[in-house]
């Protein structure tokens, strides 16, 4: 009896070891240069334009540019006592999020006109979109699914896997079926399943990090920041006050498709 409950405690155990989130490889296929002074919050990218969300008191804006090193096509700031957080993309509205003020603004994409206001309890961190809900981030391990039209919370997921505490998860993006998030203060960007909360690997963003920003770097200066490419299979990655944008692909984690290998990469990781 004692011999059949350790082998099945074994069995339980090599299982929950093997199924413990790992490290993905990745290569950069490409890199941009961009101001340095870019506090990001949101990132997004639709193959064309990069819509993009910088944060701080007083130096709060939301742009769109057809070259992230370039003037924006157009720009909102706002006010002295809103400090912008995650952005999304729904329909022909952007959705920005405020750190503390607990307000959702809905901006049309086509001009930046404001056009709703929305309210939520608690700080807004990451937003972004699986193209049915808006999925948000508030600093916690938790993530909540919302409705576009009226921002009401549908269901909330519990982020977990590997034996680790996954809290201050920032901001997000919705690629290939799976939610990547950054975590606040960690180079690391991890993908989680929509459904069970379950963290399926991490790609570790040290190497270009320390790329960016050699020597001593200032504080705040973390990784944040991820859009997808569609087209070429990649993501989009960068920091607060980064010189730089990168764009990555994992190996596995959806982006095994039909490009997969077809690009001279920028350098192996």
């Amino acid at each position: 009896m004692k011999t059949a409950l350790f082998a099945l405690l074994s069995l339980t155990l090599c299982a929950s070891v093997a199924a413990a989130p790992q490290a993905v490889p990745y290569r950069v296929l490409e890199s941009k240069p961009r101001p340095a002074d870019h506090f990001t919050q949101g990132l997004y990218f639709d193959g064309e334009r990069w819509l993009e969300s910088s944060g701080l008191y007083g130096r709060s804006w939301l742009a769109e540019y057809t070259d992230p090193g370039g003037n924006p096509v157009r720009r909102k700031w706002l006010a002295n006592n809103r400090f912008a957080e995650g952005l999304a993309v729904f329909g022909d509205y952007l959705y920005l999020l405020t750190y503390r003020a607990g307000e959702l603004q809905i901006y049309d994409r086509r001009n930046f006109q404001l056009v709703h206001l929305l309210h939520y309890s608690g700080e807004g961190w990451g937003l972004t979109s699986d193209g049915e809900s808006l999925i948000m981030s508030n600093g916690s391990d938790t993530l909540t699914f919302r409705t576009p039209d009226g921002f009401k919370v549908t269901r909330s997921l519990k982020v977990s896997g590997g034996g680790q505490q996954w809290s201050r998860l920032n901001e997000l993006e919705y690629a290939n079926g799976l939610i990547w998030a950054n975590i606040w203060q960690d180079t690391r960007i991890i993908a989680i399943d929509p459904h069970s909360g379950e963290v399926q690997g991490w790609v570790d963003l040290k190497t270009l990090q320390e790329k960016s920003l050699p020597g001593r770097r200032h504080v705040d200066a973390v990784a944040n920041g991820i859009a997808w490419d569609k087209a070429r299979n990649g993501l989009w990655v960068t920091g607060k006050l980064w010189p730089r944008l990168y764009l990555i692909r994992p190996r596995g984690l959806g982006f095994e498709g039909e490009n997969q290998g077809t690009e001279k990469a920028e350098s192996a990781r």
